[in-house]
């Protein structure tokens, strides 16, 4: 019972980490590196109370984090997405097994999307004259919060 309690206790903080970063990326277009770091620090935690094995599950994941954060990067490097968010989606990477995270990241694009194109018409309909910034945190939060609809529901009825 103490697990299910840990692990509901994770998941709650993780959900509100993320709505704090996408408030904070909406309201400044920055993401507090403390807020990407906390979510990283945490998921060991959520391994071990999920029951994953240091060997390989442990492994895995944490090379799979490593996998995305690196590719992020690159994107970061070719200026089409912003230091905050690509942390942000490394440290998410360390909480979701493979097929979830390729949903979120589905999602995420699917919801940064939507966000550019009204941001877009809006920077447009206002001609706007400043470069147009996108708060891609808020797609990655939106997208990582529908993402545990499922750790979560499996704890509430465990």
């Amino acid at each position: 019972m103490i697990w299910g309690n840990l692990s509901l206790a994770l998941l709650g903080s993780l959900a509100l980490l993320l709505v704090s970063a996408g408030i904070e990326d909406v309201r400044t277009r920055e993401i507090a590196n403390w807020k990407n770091a906390a979510i990283a620090l945490i998921a060991p935690l959520w391994w071990i109370s999920s029951g994953l094995a240091p060997w390989p599950d442990m492994a895995i994941q944490f090379g799979l984090a490593a996998a995305v954060f690196a590719v992020f990067v690159l994107i970061f490097a070719a200026g089409w997405m912003g230091g905050g968010d690509v942390k942000l989606i490394g440290a998410l990477a360390l909480w979701f097994p493979l097929q979830q995270l390729v949903w979120l990241l589905v999602v995420m694009s699917l919801a940064g999307g939507v966000i550019t194109l009204a941001l877009a018409i809006e920077h447009r309909w206002r001609r706007a004259t400043t470069p147009l910034e996108i708060p891609y945190g808020v797609a990655i939060a939106v997208a990582a919060l529908l993402a545990l609809r499922e750790p979560l529901f499996n704890q509430l009825h465990a």
